[in-house]
């Protein structure tokens, strides 16, 4: 079915809102003063009700594909906000957008999609950005966080991979299974204590209702109607104002390696989705 020039237009501005409310996530992640695994998983918890409000009655298939995306998309949310805590916003969200070159080298064995010649460039261009984020001044703290967010890129890639192959069926229930699971993994960590102060839960609430409940409420009814060339470009105002709400409200300032490869691996990016789409 082809979307109408109404749906097109509502599925864009869903995809905007989308992007706003997932940029915040850095900035609210670093305003708790709580520990990151508590975080994530009380976030996801929150998360959780929400799409199961959303979806009433989901569809567990319980198949292979739902069960290594629920564990993808946990571990995907768990290091993000790990990697909030011990490096800068900056690094952990540029360094997740990497996630779009694991799916372009992990594409051709789980998927079948071969890279092309010139795709070999763009892999060693994000790659070459990637680690320029590692040639600023970092304490132990900062280095492991860099590692947490490459990570998180990687497994937001296979998360990817896994929602694609339930593109038959309704891969909400995959995301609504990770938050669970991330629920769960954190329920140690948030009974140890202590909880957070009581100013920072109107944070916990917001992360968990709005920036990533709705937002993916809002991504799945959004990509019904656009193209991917549209979805990959809107999604790029995230790693833009993320660092930036940062930077306004804390002070926090990424390093300029981090910022050189930052731009890099986000034009990188941007320039292979619009080659996709042009294949398409």
């Amino acid at each position: 079915m082809i979307a109408t020039q109404d749906q097109r237009l509502r599925g864009i501005i869903l995809l905007i809102i989308t992007a706003l409310l997932w940029s915040f996530g850095g900035l609210f992640i670093k305003l708790i003063d709580w520990n990151p695994i508590a975080i994530a998983g009380t976030r996801s918890g929150i998360a959780a009700v929400m799409i199961l409000l959303y979806l009433r009655r989901p569809k567990f298939t319980w198949s292979k594909y739902q069960l290594w995306g629920a564990v993808a998309y946990s571990a995907t949310v768990l290091l993000f906000v790990l990697a909030n805590k011990l490096t800068t916003a900056a690094n952990t969200i540029f360094l997740q957008y990497t996630s779009p070159i694991w799916i372009a080298l992990f594409g051709g064995w789980f998927l079948g999609e071969r890279l092309k010649g010139r795709d070999w460039l763009f892999v060693a261009a994000v790659m070459g950005g990637m680690l320029l984020f590692f040639m600023d001044q970092l304490s132990v703290f900062g280095f492991w966080g860099n590692i947490a967010a490459l990570i998180s890129g990687i497994s937001f890639g296979w998360m990817t991979l896994l929602l694609r192959k339930q593109k038959a069926g309704s891969p909400v229930e995959t995301v609504l299974l990770g938050n669970i699971l991330t629920g769960i993994i954190a329920l140690p960590f948030i009974a140890r204590g202590p909880l957070p102060p009581t100013s920072d839960w109107g944070y916990i609430l917001l992360l968990g209702i709005f920036q990533l409940g709705l937002s993916y409420i809002l991504y799945a009814e959004a990509i019904k109607h656009i193209t991917a060339l549209s979805s990959v470009l809107i999604a790029m105002i995230e790693p833009i104002l993320n660092p930036l709400w940062v930077v306004l409200i804390i002070g926090e300032v990424p390093g300029p390696w981090a910022v050189v490869g930052g731009l890099i691996i986000v034009g990188t990016v941007t320039i292979r989705a619009v080659r996709e789409a042009g294949r398409a």
